[in-house]
């Protein structure tokens, strides 16, 4: 019996010893110049390069880590995400103020990118702006609005919507009403869920997601950020293989991984700013987080490296490729 509780005790502490070491193996680097508000990072694996935007700088950006060549170009107005069309490499479509807008870019520094299509507007007549979109696995392109933000950090309530553009119509169908701020988006394809965060009410939502109409049905609750004391609201995030979520926590300096069927925390990233925005994976292998951040002054000025894009190595978790627009 002695030998056996002995057995037992040196398994225990080899699994205290192993979970610190892979808590502690990862690496976080700065990979760009910091930017206002980066946003809506999307990694292309036809080309090896991460896209993402910077809202109010009205930019969309290119980061090729092989290279570490880092370009922009601006748009005409505050662009809210970006994502290539499947099929093309020069083409993506952008959130620009209240519009869909197809584009195209060379990816080239302060090159022009083309107006080609306006494919729809949505909340006409309102200030909004849009915030945040992604494909879904069957490359539909989901994103949604936030009411008018004035002074900075106050923001009109309930203002916002969820939409999904329709291919055959090119028109957005509203998914869900009274957002306060649409952000982060992901999706299980095995267990038919999608994840949604309105980041005002600080919770990650879980929604039943049906793969051939795009539709989503009986909303729940899968984390609540105050419960878990967590500083903070729900930003942007993605899912692993594994079906663990990766959100961003902007005011929280953080990313979490967070077990969607429990709603506890797994594993919480340190990131050097203060406002993280957005997460997706990427890498030859999927195998590498990208994380984009802010440095916008709300209440304090926020220092280089704030409102870089990072990169995050070593989690031994893997993301799915990011799903391009399908036309």
């Amino acid at each position: 019996m002695k030998m056996y509780n002995l057995l037992l005790l040196c398994l225990y502490n080899f699994e205290i010893t192993l979970c610190q070491d892979i808590e502690m193996s990862h690496k976080v680097t700065k990979i760009t110049e910091p930017v206002v508000l980066g946003e809506g990072p999307h990694w292309d694996e036809r080309v090896q390069a991460l896209y993402f935007v910077s809202i109010h700088e009205q930019t969309i950006h290119k980061y090729v880590p092989a290279t570490k060549e880092h370009t922009r170009t601006k748009l005409n107005g505050r662009v809210g995400f970006i994502v290539p069309v499947e099929g093309r490499t020069d083409q993506f479509v952008v959130g620009v103020e209240l519009k869909f807008l197809l584009v195209q870019w060379d990816g080239k520094n302060n090159s022009e990118a083309k107006l080609l299509k306006e494919l729809c507007e949505v909340d006409q007549q309102t200030k909004n702006r849009l915030n945040d979109g992604k494909a879904d696995p069957r490359g539909r392109l989901y994103a949604g609005t936030m009411g008018h933000e004035e002074p900075p950090g106050v923001f009109v309530q309930e203002a916002g919507s969820l939409f999904v553009l329709e291919r055959a119509s090119a028109r957005a169908r509203t998914l869900a009403a009274r957002v306060g701020i649409s952000n982060g988006l992901a999706w299980d394809e095995r267990n038919r869920a999608m994840y949604y965060v309105d980041s005002m009410d600080k919770h990650i939502r879980k929604y039943d997601w049906d793969p051939d109409t795009g539709n989503i049905s009986n909303m729940t609750y899968v984390f609540d950020f105050v419960k878990n004391g967590i500083a903070g609201v729900g930003d942007g995030g993605t899912i692993d293989t594994d079906g663990n979520l990766w959100w961003c926590v902007f005011d929280g300096s953080c990313v979490l991984q967070i077990d969607p069927n429990t709603g506890k925390v797994l594993r919480k990233i340190d990131i050097p700013a203060k406002q993280v925005t957005s997460c997706t994976f990427g890498g030859p292998n999927f195998d590498t987080l990208f994380v984009t951040t802010a440095s916008m002054t709300i209440g304090e000025e926020q220092k280089p490296p704030c409102g870089s894009c990072f990169m995050v190595t070593g989690l031994g978790v893997k993301g799915y490729p990011n799903v391009n627009v399908k036309l």
